[in-house]
Formats: structure tokens, C-alpha cells, sequence
């Protein structure tokens, strides 16, 4: 019997259909081919026992027993088998997003729903002019920043067979494919998945730094970087349907990421990893440009005496004959009539000088790549080749615009405390971090403004901070100022903290002379944007405090002149929510991006916001577009700046029709929440006061939770974290520091551990309780009122609903149970609060059920519990008996690993 999955049957979807019982089938004949029968057969019996624990309410404990004792082989290839199911459906539910995508387009009616021409015409229908969407295009600033937070550590070998399994699922929606093309397309497949299943999902080795990079390049140098013209050509082309403007399109997007700079509380990241990213990334980009326009050189085959050229063309192509001559005489006299040929040859030469540190003819501005192209382009617009070549050449700029010489940006994190500790030993204070704020900044100031300079001291600390500003001063000069990104505090909490930025900066040679009133005003200022990071519901808080006192101080206020006074602030989503539970947390960001906006307008500067959100809801994950049209007025401005972590970044951008469709929902939401933002609402002031009064109450309740005496121990006993901890994910370690609490471990795999064991008690635990104490002081109908007309609160229920619905109570209870006596007390918490949430978010919905008003949501959850549970069950018992090996069994760590990878997949935003 072949592996057939149940599938969905909602309108649209037979394709879909086919597509998950095609590749199902193929599943299933690869385990028999790779494992036999027996093996195939068991898998089924599986599968079929699991299906009918959740149409027949059977209990847990009876699934287990089909799955407990498996030797350790067995067990992994199980849930490897399982999860290989996974992936398959995933990519079918991605492809149908292609199609359906298709179908819009083809149909020609309404357009797709948070698309370009969906939005345009939404803004059209609301009053905005051309000249007001043309005026808010040309201020838009998008960038997502990719960081090292795997939580689905995917190698890139897999990766690209996932691929060709995307172009197999694709080419078959052409109908006219003959059946011999259809079967070669089965062919490609069924060896994907084979060879996929021959292979390890990750490196037992830890993955350094470097290793994180490619991981990222992957998306950034394929996906990415092949659609972004398409952007630009998608926002064009909406612009000319809704309105009737022809007009060109401004730089408005960008990418950055953390990878090789993020040295928050991991040893492995320093100078020497901020040197390594940025020359690796410059490599990869004009190895792309190398391609690009060795592509374009075959293209232009234009010949003089059948067209024209532009005069500064031919004398370009002089200079650069007598700049490189080596690889002028390479071109073929052949090709001697074909100007555009060869000075795109040449071009390609100075493109690999450029790979060369301080090569003399090489590239030294993103503005000189950009004018040699923009050079052919104009010459072919002048003399007919718009159509001949001209918009193939405009691909190419929109490219060298977007990703520069650099590729990404690289932002740089370090700890207050880091800092702190490096001031200390420069100012022989060993006392320096304990001594008031106000104090700090008195001594900080002739430091941070220059005026008076730190002795180098022969101390770990110091020297590696200063090697850091060092190495950003030479990555400036070498690459220009558009490669480096934010510097981010974590645990920022005074003012004192960003001017220690400054005096480090200084102290490091991060500094240039500026000249803004002639040569009598040179300054030397330092050329870094400075990020607090905001993260615990405290630190929310007593944000805007902060703020006030850093924007009142006359040395950053200097410094931020320099800046276009312009401000960044760093709202760390993570671990908030760990630290106060998740209403608190979206509260508490919510409240400080007003209280913040106030005082910035207040003092005459512009705040732009950076938000650390992560896959999933507990850590600010989502959907972008509610997300944006529920924040607070005039907190997007035109601006999203938003970290892109773990399985999210493949979701998003693994695919190339995908990525496309998530950037063009991202520019759509920026300008929906920019253009029209929600109209002002009388009853916000009554609604406010109302979220204080619930947020503390789930602040507190969640916190008598993770405070309760035991906790730590039922948290690393009754969740898989020992396991999280061995698995090789990234470079970063899981904890700051031996836990003593949950205030040491780090927010991913604080909701990967809840998400495995399924209670996910990260998105919702304390919201019960505070909608029951809200409906007895405020009335159940002002709750359901605010559910209803408040974007935000309705937004915060939506999500918490999604995570409710993925929950199963019977499987964490029987991890729980590995906790011994810990178990009554603390599950028994848990379930009657997970009973009380999902009670009161269904009757501010209105609803029955869970996900009724999302049945498509729905139906994928449902369908795709019943394989995620026995990887869930087996993983119970699995982790029961290599705790009892004390951990030494390295066949069951490596089935657990397994079972892990599979949940992660079956689930999706993990961490």
C-alpha cells in the first residue's frame, strides 16, 4: 500500500491534492526501496494508529506502546521517515502558493489580496494621489536582517534538492508536457528524496561562524538576489495599472544580517569574524556581477555601423582599454566592432581586480559600477535598444543598488556588560559598572566626544573591544560606509551605555574628519549608528526614560547630529515575552514605541525602530500586514527594519515566486501602515487602561509560574532542552551562563523546548487568567468590544489562537510526566490555564471551535497533527531512556535529534 497522507479538500485545492499524494507515494516507495518492507509497513501501521487516536479520542499511552522500546536505528529512522513527510507536504504547500498566485494573474479579475495592485488600489480607493504614493515610495526603508538563529538547521546540499523538487512541482503546470516529460519530472523527485534521505540533516560538528554565513549567503546570493528586479518591475507596473503613472522606481529596500557580528554572549564572534564576513560576502556579490554581465557581454552583440553609441560610452571604452590591457587582448578581433561587448568585458575585469584588497583599477564605489552600466543603458535607450537589450542591463543596476559591494549589511551586537567590563579596565575602575548612570556619564563624556583619549591597557576585554571599532574603521574604508549596520546594545538600560559606544568607537579609531563648515569646522565624528536594545518587559518600560535623558545629553545629541538626526531603537520581542509572558510583552512593546515616538517628536528627531522578532508568536512572529496596521500611529513612518530568523528565513525566501511574494506583502504593509495607518479611535484611552490592568495581571501570574519553587528542574525535565543543548545548531551557546533561572537561558531555545513537548505555554500562559479577571472588573462584553474594533488586541488573540490550536495536552502531559513529582503540581497549572485561555479567547471570538474563522489554517493543523504526534510519543520515550543512560547513549541522542527535526518541520514556527 503506498504512503498516502490524508490531504486538504478546500475549494482550489486539487492540485494541491495531487501534489501531496503524488510525492506521498514517492515517500513511501523510497523507505521501501531504502528500508524494505517490513520497515514501510510498520510506518503505515503507525500512521494509521495516530490517525485514529485523534478521530477516536484514544488515549496517548496507547499510541506509546506501539512505539516505546524501538532500538535506537529503528526509532530514527522513524522519525527521520516521518519527517521526510514533512518536507514533502511543505514544498506541495508551497508550490500551491505558486499556483494560486499564477491563477490570480491569469484570471485577470480582482487582484490577489495583499499584492502591489491590491494595495495601490486600496490607497487609490482611500484618497492617495500619485504624488503621495510617489512622495512615500521614495522615503520607504526596507530591510530584513538575517540572523544566526537556526532552529531548523537545514544543510545547503538539501536544500538545493528541495529545490529541484520546487522545479519538478512547477514545470507540471504546464499541461502540455508530454507524458515522458511528466515521468522524467517523477524521476528528478524520487532521486531528491532518495539522496536527501541518505543524507545527515546537519553536520555533527558545530557549525562555526563561517559555516552560519554560507547558511545565509544561500538566500541572500540565489533567491534574493535573482528577484529583486522583478520587485522593482512588480511596483512599476502596479504604479502604471492603478494610476497611469509611468515614473521610476527609488532605492527603497536592502538587507543586512548578524552573521559574523552578533558577539552577544558568544566568544566565537569577534574581529577577526567581522573581517572573514564582510570579504566573503563582497566575494560572493561580485562573483554574481561577474556572472551577470559576462551574461549581459552575450547579450548587447550590438555592432557599430548597424547603431550608434553614445560619445562618453566610446571614451569610457578607451579608458578602460588602456586600464586593462591584458584583458583587452583577450577579446576576440571578432568582437572588436561590438562596443557594448567589450566594454562590458572590460567591466568584468575590473569586477575581479576588485576581489583584490586595494587592487588599484579596482571597484571602489557602488556609484562606479552603477555609472558604467547606467552608461550602457542610457546609449541603448538613445539609439533604439530599449527593446534590445536596455531592460536586461536595468536588472542588473537595480542589483548593483540593492546589494552594493557588500551584499548585506553587517550590524554588530555586543552586551552592555561586555562594555562596561572593557571601560573598567581602560579607566583602572574595577568598581565602574556599579557606580550610578549619572556618574558614568560625567566620566564618559570628554571620552565620547573626543576631547580627551583612552589609554590602551594590556587587558582581554579592552583589547578585543578596541580590535572590533579597529576592524569597523578598516571594513569602512575598504568597503565603504554602506556595508555597516547598526551597533547594537543588548541589555541596554542608561544612557550611560550608548556614550560608552562612543568612548569605545573613539578609542578603537572609529572616527573621520567631517567638514561640514569648510576646513576651519573639521570635526572628527564617528560614522556608527547607535541601537539600544530594549528587551525585558522591565527594560520596556523605563525605556522612554532612557531615551529622554540620551536625547537631553549634549555629547549624543552632537553625535546624532551627524547621524541626519535620526535615531534607531532596538525592541527585543525574545525576551520580553520570556520574561513576562506574552501579553505582557506585546504590551509593553506596544507602550514604548508610544511613549518613545512622543518623546522624539519632543525633541525634534526622527526614531526608527528595529524589531527583533522571531518565528514564532511567543517570540513576535506573524504575519507581517496585521502586525504593521495594528502597531501604534506613526511608528512605520516608511520604515521596517526586522530581524528574519530560523525556518522563517526559509519559508519566506527558499523559493524564488515566494520570496517575491513575501517582499512585495512587506512594501504593500509599509505603505498601508505609513499612507493610511488606522483613523484615531476615542474609545483607545478606555482600552489602554484597561491592557495595563490585564497585563499585569498575566505578568503575574506567569511569573509565579516560571518563579515557583522547582520550576527550573520540572523545565529541564518535563521539555526536551538537554537534548536542544547537545544539538549542534549553531555557534552561539544556549545559556548565558549555568542556569539558575529562566532569566539565563536564551529565548529560541526557551519556545523550542515548549514547542516540542507541545504545550507551547510561551504563546499563551497568563492571558486566561487576565481575560477572567478583566470580564469580572470590566465586563465580559468591554473585552469582547475591544476584541473586535482594536486592532491590536484583536491581532494579539488571532495569534495566540494559531498557537492554541497547534498545542496537545495529552502528549505534553506525558512529557511532563518524566518530571516525577514535579509533574502534578506544575502540569496541573498548566492544563487549567490552557483550558482557561482557549475558553476565553473562544468567547471573545465568538467562536466554537479554534481557527473557525481561519479554516484553511485549520485544516493544515489538523492534518498535520497526526504525524507530528509520533514523533512527539516516541520522543517521550526515547528521552526516558537515554536520561536513564545518563545521557551517554549516542544512538538515542541521535533518534531524539531526529525526532526533534521532524516535529520542528511537521509544526513550523518553532523558534
Amino acid at each position: 500500500m503506498p504512503f498516502q497522507p490524508e490531504t486538504p479538500d478546500l475549494p482550489h485545492d486539487a492540485p494541491l491534492r495531487e501534489d501531496v499524494s503524488r510525492i506521498g507515494a514517492m515517500v513511501g516507495q523510497m523507505l521501501a526501496e531504502q528500508r524494505g518492507e517490513a520497515f514501510f509497513e510498520r510506518v503505515e501501521a503507525v500512521r494509521t494508529s495516530a490517525i485514529r487516536r485523534r478521530r477516536e479520542g484514544e488515549p496517548v499511552a496507547l499510541l506509546g506502546r506501539s512505539l516505546s522500546g524501538m532500538q535506537p536505528d529503528e526509532a530514527e529512522a522513524l522519525a527521520r521517515a516521518f519527517a521526510t513527510y514533512f518536507q514533502a507536504v511543505n514544498i506541495a504547500e508551497r508550490v500551491h502558493r505558486i499556483r494560486r498566485r499564477r491563477d490570480y494573474q491569469r484570471a485577470g479579475g480582482a487582484p490577489q489580496p495583499e499584492s502591489l495592485l491590491d494595495v495601490f488600489a486600496a490607497l487609490k480607493a482611500q484618497g492617495v494621489s500619485a504624488e503621495e504614493l510617489l512622495d512615500w515610495l521614495g522615503r520607504l526603508h526596507i530591510e530584513p536582517v538575517f540572523t544566526a538563529h537556526p532552529t531548523e538547521a537545514v544543510r545547503r546540499s538539501l536544500l538545493e534538492k528541495e529545490q529541484a523538487i520546487v522545479r519538478s512541482l512547477v514545470d507540471n503546470f504546464d499541461p502540455t508536457r508530454t507524458p515522458q516529460e511528466r515521468k522524467e519530472d517523477d524521476d528528478r523527485i524520487f532521486m531528491a528524496l532518495s539522496a536527501g534521505w541518505q543524507t545527515a540533516e546537519a553536520s555533527p560538528v558545530q557549525p562555526t561562524v563561517q559555516d552560519e554565513h554560507h547558511h545565509v549567503g544561500f538566500y541572500l546570493a540565489n533567491p534574493i538576489y535573482r528577484i529583486v528586479p522583478a520587485l522593482y518591475e512588480a511596483l512599476a507596473e502596479a504604479l502604471q495599472q492603478v494610476y497611469g503613472v509611468a515614473a521610476p522606481m527609488p532605492r527603497l529596500l536592502s538587507f543586512a544580517t548578524w552573521v559574523g557580528g552578533d558577539m552577544d554572549g558568544n566568544p566565537n564572534v569577534g574581529a577577526d569574524t567581522i573581517a572573514a564576513s564582510l570579504a566573503s560576502q563582497r566575494a560572493h556579490v561580485l562573483e554574481h556581477y561577474m556572472e551577470d554581465v559576462a551574461g549581459l557581454a552575450r547579450l548587447l552583440s550590438q555592432t557599430q555601423g548597424r547603431v550608434a553609441i553614445d560619445p562618453q560610452l566610446a571614451a569610457r571604452l578607451d579608458d578602460y582599454r588602456a586600464r586593462f590591457p591584458a584583458a583587452a587582448k583577450k577579446i576576440r578581433p571578432r568582437h572588436a566592432d561590438m562596443p557594448y561587448r567589450t566594454l562590458l568585458t572590460l567591466i568584468g575585469a575590473r569586477l575581479e581586480a576588485s576581489l583584490e584588497d586595494d587592487h588599484a583599477e579596482g571597484y571602489t564605489s557602488v556609484d562606479e559600477l552603477a555609472g558604467d552600466l547606467e552608461l550602457i543603458a542610457h546609449s541603448l535607450v538613445a539609439h533604439h535598444g530599449l527593446h534590445a537589450g536596455a531592460y536586461a542591463v536595468q536588472r542588473v543596476i537595480r542589483r548593483v543598488r540593492t546589494f552594493g559591494l557588500h551584499l548585506a549589511r553587517l550590524d554588530v551586537r555586543q552586551d552592555s556588560q561586555v562594555h562596561d567590563d572593557a571601560l573598567a579596565a581602560l579607566l583602572g575602575d574595577a568598581q565602574w559598572g556599579e557606580h550610578a548612570p549619572e556618574q558614568r556619564v560625567e566620566k564618559l563624556h570628554p571620552f565620547a566626544s573626543g576631547e580627551q583619549s583612552l589609554a590602551p591597557v594590556d587587558e582581554e576585554d579592552a583589547q578585543r573591544m578596541r580590535a572590533v571599532f579597529q576592524e569597523l574603521g578598516e571594513a569602512r574604508r575598504r568597503y565603504g560606509s554602506e556595508a555597516i549596520g547598526l551597533y547594537i546594545i543588548s541589555m541596554a538600560r542608561t544612557a550611560a551605555d550608548v556614550l560608552a559606544v562612543l568612548a569605545l568607537a573613539r578609542h578603537g579609531g572609529l572616527a573621520v574628519t567631517s567638514s561640514p563648515g569648510g576646513e576651519e569646522g573639521a570635526v572628527d565624528i564617528v560614522p556608527l549608528d547607535i541601537a539600544p536594545l530594549f528587551e525585558t518587559v522591565d527594560d520596556l518600560k523605563n525605556a522612554p526614560a532612557t531615551l529622554r535623558a540620551l536625547l537631553a545629553d549634549p555629547v549624543y545629541r552632537s553625535h546624532l547630529k551627524t547621524r541626519n538626526d535620526r535615531q534607531w531603537v532596538m525592541l527585543g520581542y525574545s525576551d520580553s515575552g520570556k520574561d513576562g509572558g506574552t501579553l505582557a510583552s506585546r504590551w509593553g512593546l506596544q507602550r514604548a514605541q508610544v511613549e518613545l515616538l512622543e518623546i522624539a517628536q519632543g525633541a525634534g528627531i526622527q526614531l526608527a525602530f528595529f524589531h527583533g522578532r522571531g518565528g514564532s508568536a511567543s517570540r513576535g512572529g506573524g504575519r507581517m500586514t496585521p502586525a504593521l496596521m495594528s502597531s501604534p500611529r506613526g511608528s512605520v513612518a516608511g520604515v521596517l527594519r526586522v530581524t528574519e530568523q530560523g525556518e522563517v528565513i526559509h519559508r519566506k525566501y527558499g523559493i524564488r515566486a515566494l520570496a517575491l511574494r513575501n517582499l512585495e506583502q512587506t512594501v504593500g504593509a509599509v505603505l498601508r501602515a505609513s499612507l493610511r495607518p488606522r483613523e484615531d479611535e476615542p474609545r483607545e484611552t478606555e482600552w489602554r487602561e484597561r491592557m495595563h490592568r490585564l497585563s499585569a495581571a498575566s505578568r503575574k501570574h506567569y511569573r509565579a509560574f516560571v518563579d515557583r519553587e522547582g520550576f527550573v528542574q520540572y523545565f529541564r525535565t518535563a521539555t526536551p532542552i538537554d537534548v536542544i543543548e547537545r544539538m549542534t545548531l549553531g555557534s552561539r551557546p544556549s545559556r548565558r551562563r549555568s542556569m539558575r533561572g529562566v532569566q539565563d537561558l536564551r529565548a529560541i531555545p526557551w519556545v523550542f523546548s515548549w514547542t516540542q513537548c507541545r504545550s507551547i505555554i510561551t504563546g499563551w500562559y497568563g492571558l486566561g487568567t487576565a481575560l477572567e479577571r478583566g470580564a469580572a472588573e470590566f465586563g465580559e462584553e468591554a473585552l469582547a468590544e475591544m476584541a473586535r474594533d482594536w486592532p491590536f488586541f484583536s491581532n494579539m488573540l488571532d495569534d495566540v489562537e494559531m498557537v492554541l490550536a497547534k498545542c496537545d495536552l495529552a502528549i505534553a502531559e506525558a512529557f511532563s510526566q518524566l518530571s516525577g513529582e514535579l509533574h502534578a503540581p506544575f502540569f496541573g497549572l498548566i492544563r487549567d490555564e490552557f483550558e482557561r485561555t482557549r475558553r476565553w479567547v473562544l468567547r471573545l471570538k465568538g467562536s466554537h471551535e479554534l481557527l473557525e474563522g481561519s479554516p484553511r489554517l485549520a485544516q493544515s493543523i489538523r492534518l498535520r497533527n497526526p504525524y507530528v504526534d509520533p514523533m512527539s510519543v516516541l520522543q517521550v520515550d526515547l528521552l526516558k531512556r537515554w536520561r536513564a543512560s545518563g545521557g551517554e547513549d549516542d544512538a538515542l541522542l541521535r533518534a531524539l535529534v531526529a525526532c526533534v527535526n521532524g516535529v520542528s518541520q511537521g509544526l513550523q514556527n518553532t523558534g
